[in-house]
């Protein structure tokens, strides 16, 4: 009797084994990552990053931007030349220059004296900031505008050697062409391809977003009131601790995270988020965080 009793404890202490054992290695398959978070701000202490939501991912968030990148295609610089209301000439300049913005003192800079006089827009705005100078050094036109129709050829050449004229003085005193483009605001079609750009910008973004949070979240967690939070039963791997369009605030102090951890299976991995591995924000999320947000 005592035997058959031995015999059956062990049998049930062995099903209880059994019952047990797929938690048990279960989560030693599995890992953790325990993090606290703080921000300091300039010249000032660490504080806690509290109640915020963190987010584990499986790649990179920048790697996803540039995903997001390839998805959506940006705009098209020549198509938009093209539906300018503009002479064909300035649309080649701007082609050839790579640019849709007429506007900026840098822009006196770039142009050559060719430039000044064969583009139409900018030969009228070159002239118009030039005009009350005539007498003064700026040439001054010998054609007159009745000739244009008595005496049409002569109106042609005189013009033509007038152009000459402006041509080599805008060569030789390159100080005339600046401020030309306080004659162009009206033709500037810079806002029109900034607005574009920003809509761009949007929706890669907003696809990042999309991306990180349906593609490549592993798993998220809030941290408590000491900055404290934990991503718990993890496959083995490579992730990347990240707050998405979030940013933790402190003083004068914005800071997010992209940064990597490893997973190791039975093992929590401990990590300090600061502002030493903090990383800036990139140009584009920092312009729309509140617009995604």
């Amino acid at each position: 009797m005592k035997m058959r009793s031995h015999i059956a404890g062990a049998g049930i202490a062995f099903c209880m084994l059994l019952v047990g054992a797929p938690g048990w290695l279960a989560a030693q398959s599995t890992g953790s990552v325990e993090f606290s978070a703080q921000v300091a701000p300039t010249d000032g202490r660490p504080e806690p990053v509290r109640q915020l939501t963190f987010y584990l991912l499986r790649k990179s968030l920048e790697d996803i931007r540039q995903e997001a990148m390839q998805q959506e295609s940006p705009p098209d610089l020549d198509k938009f030349i093209d539906s300018l209301t503009a002479s064909s000439k300035l649309k080649d300049w701007m082609k050839k220059n790579r640019t849709a913005h007429l506007g900026g003192t840098n822009l006196a800079k770039s142009l050559s004296a060719d430039d000044v006089v064969d583009v139409p827009e900018f030969y009228n705005a070159y002239m118009l900031r030039n005009s009350g100078y005539e007498g003064a050094g700026f040439p001054k036109p010998k054609f007159k505008l009745k000739e244009e129709v008595s005496n049409p050829q002569k109106f042609i050449e005189q013009k033509a050697e007038y152009k000459e004229e402006v041509r080599k003085y805008a060569a030789a005193t390159p100080e005339s062409v600046q401020g030309i483009e306080t004659e162009l605001t009206q033709i500037d079609p810079s806002d029109k391809w900034q607005q574009l750009m920003e809509e761009h910008q949007r929706q890669v973004e907003k696809r990042t977003m999309d991306l990180a949070q349906s593609r490549y979240l592993a798993a998220q967690t809030e941290t408590n009131l000491e900055g404290r939070g934990r991503f718990a039963g993890l496959t083995p791997g490579k992730y990347w601790i990240n707050m998405l369009s979030m940013q933790a605030i402190s003083g004068d102090v914005r800071l997010r995270w992209d940064l990597p951890v490893a997973v190791r299976a039975g093992e929590s991995t401990h990590v300090e988020l600061s502002n030493v591995n903090a990383v800036k924000p990139s140009n584009m999320a920092q312009t729309l965080n509140h617009q995604v947000q």
